[in-house]
C-alpha cells in the first residue's frame, strides 16, 4: 500500500507563452522521467505530443505523466494557456490537489493568468507560483509582484531574491536557509552550487526574510511569537509555516527563474512537496447519494467504499477510448465492475494504465488519491462519478463555458457523412466545449466552439485523425435570444394521431432573468395538479423550443418560465400534447415579449510600443470598441478594451499591420450584450432570406 502522504497530484497553469511547457520539460529531465530535454519552437516537447501542437507551438490538451522527486510521486498534468482551450484547464483544477501558477517577468499577470487564478479559486486549489523568464531583456520580478497584489488581491509570500536579472540572472537567494544557489549551464542546469548569499545581496536579503516571517506571522502563532521578540526561526519551523498557511489558501509562495535558461527549476519541485498538500491533507470529499439526495462525505483512504470522477476522455488509436479518472476512496482493479450513478448504469474496467503524455503502461488497479486512465467506459462521460453499486455516491460536476463560435460543414460525398458523423460524436465526447447540431432546413452540420482556434484545430483532427473530406464554412458568431419584458400566452393543441385524439392546453408566462444563460422553470398551475409525466413533457417542450429562437432561431436564454394553468378534464389530454401545446405558448409569449438578439463580447489586452497606440486605438473604436483603460508596461503601452466578436474576425492580421508586426494581443470571452437595432434587423432579414 502506497503511503498516500507521499503522492502530489498537481497541473501546471498559466497564460500562452508563460513557459509551462518548458517547465514541464525540465521537471520531467531532473526527475530523470526523461533524458533529452524538448523545446517548444522545435516541436520536440515530450508533453505536446499531438501534431497540431507540435505545429503551432502551442499546447491544446492538457497531458498527464508521472514522476519522482524525493521519493515523492507526482502526478503532473501541463495544461494549455490559450483561453480557446480553458476547458482543459477547468477539468484539470477540479480534481488536482495543488497547482503551479507560472507568470512570465516581462509580461507580470497577463488575462489568462487571472483566468487560471479565478478557476483555482473556484475549486479551492492551493498555489505555488513560479515567475519565470527573468532572463529576458526587460523582465521586472517586482512589477509582476505589484500585479499580484493588484490583480489578484494577493500578498505574495516571496521565498526567494533573485541574483541579478536579464542578462545577468545567475541564481537565486533562498530565505529560508539564507543560503545562495547557481546554475551551472554547461551541465543544462543540473548540477548547481549552494554557496553564502554575495556580498551585494546580503542586506536586502536580511530585510526580504524579516518581511516574510512578518507576512507568516498574520497567520502562524509560532511566526508571531519569533516576530514579536525578533528571533529568527529554524527553517524546518519556517518550513512548516509556509505549508500550513499555504494549504489554508491564506498565502502563495513565490519562487522565481528561468525554464529556458535551466535555473529554478529544482527548487520548485522541492516547492511543491513541501508546501503543496498529499491527499491526506485534504478534507473529505462531499458529495450527494442518488437515492436520498443527502450529502455524503468520503474521506481519502484504501478503506472507505470505491469512488471516483471521470474528468476527461480522449481518442486513442491502440484501445479506441480513454477515460482519465481521479479515484478519491477505495480501488478499482482492471477486470472489475464499476457503477455509474448520473447514468444508472455499471461500467466494465478492461484495462487500467498510467500515462506519460500518448504513452501507457499498464497497471493493475488505480488507488485512493492517484489519477490513472482506464479502458471499457462506454456511455460514462465527462463529469460522471464512478463508485461502488452499494455505497452509491455523485460528486459535483464541472462548468464548462458556452460556445461563442461556429462554422457549417458539409460532407463531400455519402462515405464522408458517416465518417462525419463518427468523428463529431467522438470529438464531442472528448470537448464539453464543443457542440453539434444540424441545421434542418439547410441540411448543415453545425459546429460550435470557443473560438476560431478551437474550431481550426477540430476541424483539422476531422480530416486527419478521421480521414473525413468536407468543405468547411468561414467561422460565425453564435448569437443569443432573450427576452426584455414579460408576456403571457395560451397555447392549445388537438390532432388525431394513430386514430386517437390528443389534446392539451397551457398557460405559460416568461418572466427575463438577469443572466442571459439562464433558464428557470417553476410549476404553479395549482388549481389542477398535473401528474408529473406531464410536467415533464411541458419542460421539453419548453426547452426545445428555447433551442430555436424566434426571432433568428439562435438559443434562447435569460428566462424563467411559469406554468400558470392547465387543463386536464378528459382522457384525449396527453403528455405527447402538453408537449406540443407548451411549445406553442413558448412561442406565442416569446414574441410579445420583446426578444432581442445578444452577441459575445470579448475583453482585449493589446500590447503595442507607443508610437502605434494612436492607430489601434483608432481601429478598435472601427470595430465598435470601447477602450477600458491604457496603461504603461516598461517601454510598451497596454490597450484594454471590449469589443464583439463579430467584429474581431482577422484582427490579429489587422493588427500586425497596424503595428509593423511588433504588437500583440490576448482576448476572452466578457459577457453577452444587446445587438444595436440596425444591426439586428440586418442579421434577422439575412436569417430570412437564407
Amino acid at each position: 500500500m502506497e503511503d498516500l502522504s507521499k503522492l502530489r497530484n498537481i497541473g501546471l497553469v498559466a497564460h500562452i507563452d508563460a513557459g509551462k511547457t518548458t517547465t514541464t520539460e525540465r521537471i520531467l529531465f531532473y526527475a530523470g522521467r526523461i533524458h533529452r530535454m524538448g523545446e517548444v519552437d522545435e516541436g520536440s516537447a515530450t508533453m505536446d505530443w499531438m501534431e497540431q501542437e507540435r505545429e503551432r507551438g502551442i499546447t491544446i490538451t492538457s497531458a498527464a505523466t508521472t514522476l519522482f522527486w524525493r521519493e515523492n510521486r507526482i502526478n503532473l498534468i501541463d495544461t494549455p494557456g490559450h483561453v480557446d482551450f480553458n476547458v482543459e484547464v477547468e477539468r484539470s483544477l477540479r480534481i488536482l490537489d495543488g497547482v503551479v501558477v507560472i507568470f512570465c517577468a516581462v509580461g507580470g499577470v497577463e488575462p489568462q493568468s487571472e483566468t487560471v487564478w479565478r478557476q483555482a479559486d473556484r475549486y479551492h486549489v492551493p498555489r505555488v507560483a513560479f515567475i519565470n523568464k527573468l532572463d529576458r531583456i526587460g523582465a521586472d520580478y517586482r512589477m509582476t509582484l505589484d500585479q499580484m497584489k493588484e490583480r489578484l488581491h494577493i500578498e505574495p509570500c516571496v521565498l526567494q531574491l533573485p541574483l541579478g536579472v536579464e542578462e545577468d540572472f545567475k541564481g537565486v537567494v533562498d530565505l529560508i536557509s539564507q543560503k545562495a544557489i547557481v546554475w551551472f549551464e554547461e551541465t543544462l542546469g543540473a548540477r548547481y552550487e549552494v554557496r553564502g548569499i554575495p556580498s551585494k545581496f546580503v542586506d536586502e536579503a536580511e530585510a526580504m526574510r524579516i518581511q516574510l516571517i512578518e507576512m507568516l506571522a498574520n497567520v502562524n502563532e509560532k511566526m508571531m511569537d519569533h516576530f514579536v521578540h525578533e528571533t529568527s526561526p529554524s527553517e524546518r519551523s519556517l518550513r512548516e509555516a509556509i505549508r500550513e498557511a499555504t494549504l489554508a489558501g491564506k498565502i502563495c509562495p513565490i519562487l522565481f527563474g528561468s525554464a529556458l535558461k535551466n535555473k529554478g527549476v529544482q527548487p520548485l519541485l522541492d516547492a511543491v512537496i513541501d508546501f503543496l498538500p498529499s491527499p491526506l491533507d485534504l478534507p473529505p470529499i462531499k458529495g450527494k447519494n442518488p437515492n436520498t439526495n443527502e450529502t455524503e462525505e468520503r474521506v481519502q483512504g484504501e478503506d472507505a467504499p470505491f469512488s471516483g470522477l471521470v474528468f476527461k476522455l480522449t481518442s486513442d488509436p491502440f484501445v479506441d477510448k480513454l477515460s482519465f479518472v481521479r479515484v478519491y476512496s477505495g480501488r478499482i482493479r482492471s477486470g472489475k465492475v464499476a457503477y455509474n450513478p448520473v447514468i444508472k448504469k455499471r461500467e466494465r474496467i478492461m484495462k487500467i494504465l498510467r500515462m506519460h503524455a500518448n504513452k501507457r503502461e499498464e497497471i493493475d488497479c488505480i488507488r485512493a488519491g492517484d489519477i490513472g486512465a482506464v479502458v471499457g467506459l462506454k456511455e460514462s462521460k465527462t463529469g460522471h462519478t464512478l463508485c461502488d453499486e452499494q455505497h452509491p455516491i455523485v460528486y459535483s460536476s464541472m462548468f464548462f463555458s458556452e460556445p461563442v463560435v461556429f462554422v457549417a460543414v458539409e460532407p463531400k460525398s455519402k462515405e464522408d457523412e458517416k465518417r462525419l458523423g463518427y468523428a463529431l460524436e467522438r470529438l464531442s465526447e472528448e470537448d464539453p466545449t464543443f457542440r453539434v447540431k444540424l441545421n434542418e432546413e439547410t441540411g448543415q452540420t453545425i459546429m460550435s466552439g470557443m473560438g476560431e482556434l478551437h474550431l481550426e484545430v477540430l476541424v483539422d483532427r476531422m480530416m486527419r485523425e478521421f480521414s473525413v473530406r468536407a468543405n468547411v464554412g468561414k467561422p460565425q458568431v453564435a448569437y443569443r435570444e432573450t427576452i426584455t419584458k414579460p408576456a403571457t400566452a395560451w397555447g392549445r393543441f388537438k390532432k388525431e394521431i394513430g386514430g386517437k385524439v390528443h389534446a392539451g392546453e397551457v398557460k405559460l408566462e416568461l418572466i427575463p432573468l438577469r443572466q442571459p444563460t439562464e433558464f428557470e422553470f417553476e410549476n404553479r398551475a395549482t388549481l389542477i395538479p398535473l401528474p408529473d409525466e406531464f410536467v415533464e413533457s411541458i419542460v421539453q417542450g419548453v426547452k426545445e423550443n428555447m433551442e430555436n429562437g424566434v426571432l433568428a432561431g439562435y438559443p434562447v436564454g435569460g428566462a424563467k418560465v411559469i406554468l400558470r394553468e392547465a387543463v386536464l378534464d378528459s382522457s384525449a389530454y396527453t403528455p405527447l400534447a402538453f408537449k406540443a401545446a407548451s411549445s406553442i405558448a413558448f412561442q406565442t409569449a416569446a414574441r410579445q415579449a420583446a426578444p432581442v438578439l445578444l452577441e459575445p463580447m470579448m475583453s482585449l489586452e493589446v500590447v503595442t510600443p507607443e508610437a502605434f497606440v494612436g492607430d489601434i486605438i483608432g481601429n478598435l473604436n472601427s470595430r465598435r470598441g470601447k477602450i477600458i483603460g491604457i496603461t504603461l508596461r516598461k517601454e510598451l503601452q497596454v490597450v484594454d478594451a471590449v469589443a464583439p466578436l463579430r467584429q474581431l474576425f482577422g484582427y490579429a492580421t489587422q493588427l500586425r499591420s497596424l503595428s509593423q508586426g511588433r504588437a500583440t494581443f490576448t482576448m476572452e470571452f466578457c459577457q453577452y450584450e444587446v445587438v444595436p437595432k440596425n444591426l439586428q434587423d440586418e442579421i434577422v432579414a439575412r436569417t430570412i432570406q437564407g
